[in-house]
């Protein structure tokens, strides 16, 4: 058994506390984003503005970007002490638990992560620049602008995605395993494997508002409520296909696609979506699949944090544009016109993930591939708890 998510079943672990634990997170994110609302408000009326207009794609171009990202990244902030909120009072565990099965924090691996990719992801776009497409990136830099964005990345970038792997490689990938040992799991999975296909697709044909989505999300669930209280009332649970079902769910394959699914679709209000399309979900829900991997078979996200800030720092110093999510006072400015080819999901999701997962398997000696990915989740006897230690 994965000892990564093994560790879970020493604390509290009901999956209704998962979510209200994502609630207290999300929760404090939204509040996290009141200033950055608020600097943009102010912006717009002293310009004499119309705050109505105020959306998502208009709010980028009104603030200073090293304002922007400043207050952007504030809201992680703010998640970063809700997750801690939820960890230590809901679950009463430590951080250190969500985060890796070792006793503390490996700053070797995180490192290794971080330079390994920050260098060649670094080296791919200068060979961009320097040789395949220089016609693509205009010089962008100025000293003072970019020491400002260099310090306010440096100390806050790092934040972002530690609490995006915290919260999905860590926080989420324990609770959905936890959760397939339950009775009823299966039948979420099921819902689950359902809509997200159908709010892709719905997006896609009909652009859908919040208030739409929310109402589809609210007539979902209550169907899925009605569906489970006639399969419980009629004993379904206990039924053979869906104990078949509840053994290929309770895997660790299972928590890996949940989170990265979710860890995918939660970029789809990205600017890059509506500019390169919901194609860009591949790569998405791809890498959260690759950092996925390399938490399981790593047991803990160290890797994944050191990649995950090397991918997000690097890229905000040395790259911009006007349509990524980060628009930052880089060193370049990408000005070619924004096209996503197939061999842009190719190339980092079927080639470079799965030849970076190689390499780190060789230099940490990964081994037992298959129990670690496709185990069985089992909760252990209480008195075997101090064997997963």
């Amino acid at each position: 058994m994965n000892k990564f998510i093994a560790q879970v079943f020493k604390i509290e672990h009901d999956f209704y506390k998962y979510l209200l634990g994502s609630l207290v997170v999300f929760s404090a994110a939204f509040i996290g984003q009141f200033p950055l609302l608020g600097a943009v408000v102010m912006k717009v009326l002293s310009e004499g503005g119309n705050i109505d207009g105020i959306n998502e794609k208009t709010m980028y171009g009104v603030l200073d970007s090293n304002v922007f990202l400043l207050l952007a990244l504030l809201s992680f902030v703010v998640a970063f002490v809700g997750l801690f909120i939820a960890v230590k009072y809901i679950h009463k565990q430590k951080m250190t638990a969500v985060a890796t099965s070792r006793p503390k924090l490996d700053w070797k691996r995180i490192w290794f992560s971080f330079f390994f990719w920050g260098i060649i992801s670094s080296g791919l776009v200068l060979i961009d620049y320097f040789y395949l497409a220089p016609e693509g990136y205009v010089y962008n830099f100025e000293m003072q602008r970019f020491i400002i964005l260099a310090i306010i990345a440096i100390i806050l970038v790092p934040i972002q995605t530690s609490l995006e792997e915290y919260l999905f490689r860590g926080y989420l990938m324990q609770g959905f395993g936890a959760a397939t040992v339950e009775k009823h799991f299966p039948f979420a999975f099921l819902i689950s494997l359902f809509t997200i296909p159908l709010f892709i697709v719905l997006n896609i044909k009909y652009s859908l508002s919040y208030l739409q989505n929310g109402l589809m999300l609210v007539a979902i669930i209550v169907i899925g409520i009605i569906v489970f209280q006639i399969m419980n009332k009629t004993n379904k649970f206990e039924s053979n296909g869906f104990n078949s079902l509840r053994n290929v769910c309770q895997r660790n394959w299972t928590p890996l696609l949940i989170t990265s699914a979710i860890f995918g679709l939660l970029h789809i209000a990205n600017p890059e979506i509506g500019k390169l399309g919901y194609s860009l979900l591949v790569y998405y829900i791809g890498t959260g699949l690759f950092l996925g991997i390399m938490t399981l078979m790593d047991e803990g996200t160290e890797l994944a944090l050191g990649f995950h800030a090397a991918n997000n720092l690097f890229t905000a110093l040395l790259v911009t544009s006007d349509w990524t999510a980060f628009q930052t006072h880089s060193i370049l400015k990408d000005v070619a016109e924004p096209k996503l080819e197939f061999i842009d999901m190719v190339l980092p999701v079927f080639i470079m993930f799965p030849i970076i997962l190689f390499i780190f398997a060789k230099v940490y000696k990964w081994n037992n591939w298959k129990e670690k990915l496709f185990g069985k989740i089992v909760e252990p006897p209480k008195e075997d708890y101090k064997i997963i230690e």
